[in-house]
Parts: structure tokens; sequence; C-alpha cells
């Protein structure tokens, strides 16, 4: 199997539980203290054997990382702030792995947390937003300019529209796509959240509920939203000799394959669907496969970022579970089954589980950690632990966590010591 560098393995994995903004009194080292706590008990090893930290955020100071690890300690070790908007928790990932295939460093912990203000914000106004090449973008394409709603900030309105456009370009180019699709993807997803201690939302609207509540831009209403969160997640990534010293074969599961892929000159041409970063993703699982030797029908569970219902259906394209128009399908052809947990797990169209946790519409959105959150479920659906949101006989993961301004990453998992072959 095609590799980049020495095998690094995920060998231990935590997270808080994701709570609405401003209703909990916590801070950031407290989201970080407890996931990256949560993480090395699950790993079984003391914060002393880190030898690297990467730490994820958006809406914080600069050295903000150093303030939270130091929850766990103070050993003096390197610490890596990364920033990617929501694809930061990925990007920590990512640095940590390459961080042990380098053979620098034999064990990193990569650590996301967020702090949110509310809604999504951009605090220095006195200089070039990263975002704002695509947000004009985006109106020059024919997208109304302004806010969605009085109460509503442009960096919230202007995303929510990004999305909208993208989902409206897709159903005008595929008729046969109806909101309904939309609808029952969200349904699914917080229908999986029911079995997730760590989402935010808890609860299981009804379809018409999610239908219309609150109209934000044709076709999104707030019912296929991801709500923003406060939250923390950690991972924390080895090489193969640290994995096989401190006896964690149990619990290893390695990255087979990781992509990151930033914006592309169709990003800025005539599409809303590249500008949403489609595109990215595409070619991310793309090589992906190449370097994994598999092929989508390998994959058994995935966590995609489901900003909003419609992304997701883009998404099921994207990783080619779907060809072009088709990924409708996946959901229309669905069946929930019982797992041995005695869980609820959606099937689409005979073969994957998207969201599981319940994804980001249940579990909520703190930025900076939301690509770790995906890890962890990943890695404790692969290790039989996942619950009632157990996939049953699941042996190869992949990960979809995409960031505006931006970065599309996706990344395959496989349990250590469970050689899988493609099936093509």
């Amino acid at each position: 199997m095609p590799t980049s560098g020495r095998p690094a393995y995920v060998v231990g994995v935590g997270m808080t539980k994701f709570q609405k903004p401003l209703t909990k009194q916590w801070d950031y080292p407290d989201m970080a203290r407890e996931a990256g706590a949560a993480a090395l008990s699950d790993a079984g090893i003391p914060y002393s054997k880190v030898k690297a930290v990467v730490a994820s955020y958006c809406y914080g100071e600069p050295t903000s990382g150093q303030r939270a690890v130091y929850e766990l300690g103070l050993s003096g070790v390197p610490v890596f702030n990364v920033n990617n908007n929501c694809s930061s928790g990925s990007t920590a990932l990512m640095m940590a792995r390459r961080l042990v295939q380098s053979g620098v460093e034999d064990c990193v912990l990569a650590l996301g947390f967020e702090k949110m203000e509310g809604g999504l914000s951009e605090r220095y106004t006195d200089r070039t937003s990263p975002v704002g090449r695509h947000m004009s973008h985006m109106v020059s394409l024919g997208a109304s300019p302004g806010v969605i709603q009085p109460n509503m900030n442009d960096m919230t309105s202007d995303v929510i529209k990004l999305f909208a456009y993208a989902a409206r370009e897709y159903m005008q180019k595929y008729p046969s796509v109806m909101v309904d699709d939309l609808v029952e993807i969200a349904y699914k997803n917080r229908k999986h959240g029911l079995n997730n201690p760590y989402a935010s939302l808890p609860r299981l609207p009804s379809r018409d509920v999610i239908r219309q509540k609150s109209m934000l831009c044709y076709p999104l209403t707030m019912g296929m939203t991801a709500p923003t969160a406060d939250g923390g997640a950690a991972a924390i990534v080895c090489s193969e000799s640290f994995m096989k010293a401190n006896k964690l074969e149990d619990k290893a599961v390695e990255i087979i394959a990781q992509h990151m892929v930033t914006d592309l000159p169709s990003s800025f041409e005539k599409s809303y669907i590249d500008l949403s970063g489609v595109g990215m993703a595409r070619m991310a699982a793309e090589r992906c496969y190449a370097d994994s030797g598999l092929q989508p029908g390998d994959v058994d569970v995935l966590e995609v970022h489901d900003c909003f219902s419609s992304n997701e259906l883009l998404i099921y394209e994207a990783l080619k579970l779907a060809p072009p128009g088709q990924g409708s399908d996946l959901i229309r052809n669905s069946s929930w089954r019982r797992n041995a947990n005695g869980g609820d797990v959606c099937v689409l169209n005979g073969r994957w589980v998207v969201n599981p946790s319940g994804g980001l519409e249940s579990k909520g959105h703190p930025i900076g950690a939301t690509g770790l959150a995906q890890c962890a479920e990943l890695s404790w659906q692969l290790r039989g632990k996942a619950g009632k949101r157990q996939v049953d006989g699941a042996r190869v993961a992949m990960q979809h966590n995409y960031g505006i301004g931006g970065a599309a990453v996706v990344t395959m998992y496989q349990k250590y010591g469970q050689q899988v072959s493609s099936k093509l």
C-alpha cells in the first residue's frame, strides 16, 4: 500500500461535550484540560510522554495553545498553533501526523478548542479579509449582497449564502434533487445524534420542523444548519515503535492517507459549488484513494463536514460515493438498521454510514475542535467502542473537514493489524 513517510497511529482520543455558546461557565483552558486529559487517559500514557503539541483554534489570541496545554503540564515541549478556519482541527491532526512521519517526534498531541462568540465573525476589520475574495466572487456570480436577516452579521450571512447558492446551483443542474433530500439528511444526522452524549443538540425534530424552521436563504432552513458551539477535542498521534513500546496495539488506528487541498483556479470561476470547496474535497479524496490503494466501496463509515445538510449531499459525490447528480439516491435508498449494541444507524444505499456521531448538525461546531471530534468518532468506530452509534464491522473510515478561505482535509483510517485490500 503506498504511503508517505513512516506510519502514524491515533492511540488516544477525547472530547468534551459540545455546548451552546455562552451557556456554560468555562473557558478554553477548561475545554483543553478536559479533552486532553481524556485522550491521555484513553491511551493510558502520562503527558510527560508527549513530545510536541499542535493546538487548533480560531477565536483566540496568539499562544492560546500554550495556555491551554499548560493545564496538562509544564514540560517545555514545542507547541505549534494552527488556524485554518473550520478545518483547523484536521490541520492540527495533519501536522501531528507529519511530525511523527518525519521521525522528529514519536508522540504528538493534537488539541483543538473553541470558545465561540455566538455566530461567525471577523475581529480585524481594518485589513484585508482572508475570505473577502471568496465573498466578493460569490456576489459577482449573482448572489444578493448584504445580510439575509437584520440581526445577523456579515460573516455569518455570507457563509449561509455561499452554501445556499451552491445548493441552488446543484438543484438547478439536477432537477430531480428536492428540498426533501436535504431534510432527510438533516433528520438522519439529528437522529444519529440522539445516541451521542457529546452532542449539543440531543433532540430529534420532525421532518416538518426541519423543513419549515426559519428559512435562512433558500433552500436552507435553520433545521438544516450546524449550530456553533463551545468545546474541545484531542488526539494522540504516535509512531509504530512508540505504539508497540507502550503496548497500545489494541487502541491503534492508522492514518493510512491524508491530504489537504487549498483553493484551485476553479474556486474562482463560474460555480458556487467549487467556491464552497467541493472541488478541493474531490481532489483530496482522489489523492487519498490513490495513496491507500482503496476505493469508495472499501469505506465503511464516514464523518463529513455537514455545516449544512446540502453540503453533506455535495460531499457524497466529492468523495466518490455517488456519480455526479446522484448523491440524493444515497439518502433515498437508505435504511435504518439496529446494531449489536441496540442503537439505530442509517445505512446509505446498503453500504455507507455517514455521520454516525450526528455530524456538526447534532454535535455543534466549535470550529477549532470539529476536525478532532471527527477523528475521535472514527477512532471509536474502528475500535468497536462507539456504543449505540457503532457501525458493526467497520474496518475503514474516512473524514472530510472544510474551512472557507480555504482548506479541505480528507483523511482515511484503518485499525492496526486489519489489512484491507480493495474489493475492486
